[in-house]
This record gives C-alpha cells, structure tokens and sequence, in this order.
C-alpha cells in the first residue's frame, strides 16, 4: 500500500520555524501510514500559503497527477479540511480517487473511504465544514448590512470629493469643488457627452488613491459612464445605499437635496441607460464581435425610424462617450458589414486552401489563448494567496469585501480551467464538409439562430473606417464545433 500524505496551510506565517504546522500534519500522516503497515512515499506534497476554498494549488496538483500515473493507493491528510473546504471540490476529487483505487483517510476524524462507515463519515463532516463557512459569510454579510442601515462607510473604492481615513469619508475640499461644479455643469448642458467634454477640456480626472499596498492607481479622463455614475452616487446626498436601500450616512454631504433631486430628474428625462447594456430588440448579428480599430473598442448596434422604415448601424462606444469628433469611425451601416462578414464565412468554405489558412491561424490563436489562460490562472493564485494573508488583520468591511473577492476568484479559476480543458484539435475535413453546407444552413435558421452561428465562428471583427479594412478573425472551437454539429 503506497500512502502520500498531504499538507496545506492557509498562510506562510511560521514556515521559518524548524517545526511548523506542515511539519506536524505530515508526521501524524505518516505515523498513522505506518501503523497500518504501509510503504509512506518519500515525495512531499505540501500547500503552504493557499486556502482550502478552491483546489488551485501546485502540490495538489502534482499529487493528482501522480495518482493519474498509478504512483499511490492512499492518500491520507490531518483533517478533511486540509483537502478542500469546498463539498463540490471534494466530490470531484472523490472523482478521481474512486476512478483510480485511491483510498482517502484522515487521521484526526477516522475516516477511511474503503469502508461503507468511513464515506458516510466523510460525507456528514465535509457537509459541516462548508456550513460553517458559509455561516461565517453570512454573518459578515450581515455585519456589512447593520453597518450601512447605520450610515457606515464600509469599503471599496474612494470617489471624488472624500477621501477615506480610519474607515471614514472625509471631504477633500479641493475635490469637492470639482464634484459641485459637475453637477452644476450637467444641470447647464443637459448633456453627459457635453459634461465629459467639458472636464475633460479643464484637465479633471477621476478619483486617484492609493491602496493599502501602496500601489498607485491614477485618475482617468471622464467619459459619459463614469459621469453618469458620479451623478447618481448617493454618498454626494449625504446617504449610504445598502441594495435597493438608501439610509442616512455619518459623512458630510457635498451637494443638496434640491440639487440631487434636479439632476435625477433631468437624467431621467433624457433617458440614459448610464452604459448599461440595452437589449439586442432587433437581431443584430455583430453584437458583441465588432469592434473600432481606431479607438480600440466595442462598436454596438443601434437604430433609426424614417417613417415605416427602420435603419440599423453600428456606432463606436467611444464615440457615444467622449463624442463624434474623436473616431474617424463613427458608425457603419450594419446591413453591410454583416453581409460582408456573412460572405466570408462563405469564402472560407469554397476555398480549401483558405480553410487551411484559417485553420492554421486558429490554431495559432488558440495557442495564444491557453498561454492568456494560464497566465491569468497565475495571477488568480497571487491574489487569493495576497487576500488570504491578510484576512486575519483586516476591518470587517475589508474582510467583506475580501470574501467576495475570494468567492469571485474561485468561480473564475473554476471556468478558467475549464476553457483550459477543452482539446482545440481541429480536423480539416470535418470544418471543410460543413462550411460547403453553410448556405443550405443559414437559409434554414432563424434570425436568433443566425445571431448564434456568428457568435460561435466569429471571435471577432475589426474595422477602420479611415483605411475602409475590414478584419475578421475566426473562432478556433467555434470552428470545431460547428464541424461537428453539422
């Protein structure tokens, strides 16, 4: 019976010690190993320094893969919760232990998973485990709602006009001048573009601060969003919004009720959606994938009524935000462009030679792709290892906002390593017999379906109205996929 035993630890604190935490999990996992008899594996398998949330970490790693390579028969731990705090990380993990004959025992909860007892044992206690955690964010949450319901400041990002010191909004004059002028100016204009404009002719940026850490992070040009969202902050009234609720802050207000109130007003008149995503009414099959190569951003569709006829473009969200005279774009037709995308879909199935090409392409993209992937994962693992040490010194606001950030990093690694699971293999032949299918397909689907197909082949679309070039870049699995289906 060959026994790995593995460790974690959820900070670095101690490592420095000739005798730490790590060391005596595994002596208790070995010494139990041998109780039984059985051959302890020399190789080490500790995660110092990473949290028990996800399951993101290089010995667990390395422990799988050598269970995977048929180098292990047991794997024993202190505690369960040394594994994985998480009852669905643990399942898969489970997974792949059952798959393999890997029998799972924790030393301090007598549990062994090659008996019937031993699994139920493991199952009731992972289920309080992840109780009890999730019963400490509750209670977090809940301390962050009572201190807003009180009026509390309670973390995230400074705005203009306050800064934060010892947990609370104090105004900084100089910004606060800035912030009643804003106001002032939109009442005047009626306009958020024009109000960009304006500030951004005067030199004004956005609030800059600097973290706990001490990184700098700058001030930015205004444009219609960030406008939009200093207009509608509360905190400028003088109140805290908790949800849907809005309560009476401890902070100094910078503006009036009757100024607050006039503002609303007039930027529910004009019916802003403040950068929100509108509805795609009409089937705009680009949505999403066109992009300006001047400004570097999204182009997103919109629409025009001349009587009973309607007329669709395109238009440049940086245009819509800082104004017309700054992308040489502006808009586009979109009748135009999504025929000209549509027709080299076209173009790519009556070419063989041009299916190879964009194969070989795609598969350089998809390299490209799982490098980004990786190197986000890395930077994920920095962030979570970052947050989890300074968890036990942190404000109970800061602890919030920590656990969120936390909960969020998960959920992304989880997708993350999923994308990184998919096999790009495309066969040529497969995408080849079904693009010279296409046409008989796409007269088949319905609008949403057409919007569908695009978004799975296309990654994107690029274009320049000053060199009049058109760029699309097709979608490596959508390739795939599309091969398949059809």
């Amino acid at each position: 019976m060959r026994c790995a035993t593995y460790t974690r630890k959820s900070t670095e604190e101690g490592f420095e010690q000739e005798f730490n935490t790590i060391d005596a999990q595994r002596e208790s996992g070995e010494m139990y190993a041998k109780s039984q008899g059985w051959t302890v594996i020399e190789t080490r398998f500790d995660d110092g320094g990473f949290t028990g949330g996800n399951i993101d970490r290089p010995a667990l790693r390395r422990l799988l893969a050598d269970i995977e390579a048929g180098k292990i028969d047991c794997v024993v731990v202190y505690k369960v919760d040394r594994l994985s705090r998480s009852l669905l990380d643990f399942g898969r993990l489970m997974e792949v232990f059952d798959k393999h004959n890997v029998a799972f025992v924790a030393v301090t909860q007598r549990i062994d998973t090659s008996t019937s007892m031993g699994r139920l044992m493991l199952n009731v206690l992972l289920s309080f485990a992840q109780f009890e955690r999730e019963i400490i964010a509750e209670r977090t949450r809940d301390k962050i709602a009572a201190s807003r319901r009180k009026g509390k400041y309670t973390a995230g990002r400074p705005v203009l006009g306050y800064n934060v010191v010892d947990t609370k909004l104090v105004v900084d004059e100089a910004e606060a001048k800035q912030v009643q002028e804003i106001f002032q100016l939109y009442l005047e204009h009626r306009s958020l573009i024009a109000v960009a404009t304006e500030l951004n002719l005067r030199g004004w940026l956005t609030k800059s601060w600097t973290t706990r850490k001490g990184m700098l992070s700058p001030g930015l040009p205004f444009n219609k969003t960030n406008v939009h969202k200093l207009l509608t902050n509360p905190l400028y009234v003088g109140k805290v919004k908790y949800k849907t609720e809005l309560h009476k802050g401890e902070h100094q207000p910078l503006i009036t009720e009757e100024l607050w109130s006039a503002v609303q007003k007039q930027l529910s008149l004009n019916g802003t959606t403040g950068g929100a995503k509108v509805r795609n009414k009409f089937g705009a099959l680009l949505t999403g994938l066109l992009h300006c190569s001047a400004c570097k951003c999204a182009m997103s569709p919109s629409h025009s009524t001349k009587g009973n006829r309607r007329y669709r473009y395109y238009v440049c969200t940086n245009a819509q935000k800082t104004g017309w005279s700054n992308c040489p774009s502006k808009s586009t037709a979109a009748l135009g462009i999504e025929n000209f995308v549509v027709q080299q879909i076209r173009n790519v199935g009556a070419d063989p030679n041009l299916i190879a090409a964009t194969l070989e392409v795609a598969n350089k993209q998809a390299k490209e792709e799982l490098a980004n992937l990786d190197s986000e994962l890395s930077s994920l693992k920095r962030d979570v290892k970052a947050w989890t040490k300074e968890l036990p010194t942190a404000t109970a606001g800061r602890q919030a906002d920590l656990h969120e950030r936390m909960a969020a990093a998960e959920k992304r690694a989880t997708e993350l390593h999923e994308a990184r699971a998919i096999v790009l293999v495309i066969d040529p032949k497969e995408v080849a017999a079904a693009l010279t299918q296409f046409d008989g397909l796409w007269a088949a689907l319905t609008p949403a379906e057409q919007t569908r197909v695009v978004e799975l082949l296309i990654e994107r679309v690029d274009y320049d109205a000053s060199t009049g070039h058109i760029v699309v870049s097709f979608n490596p699995t959508g390739l795939l996929a599309f091969g398949r289906a059809a």
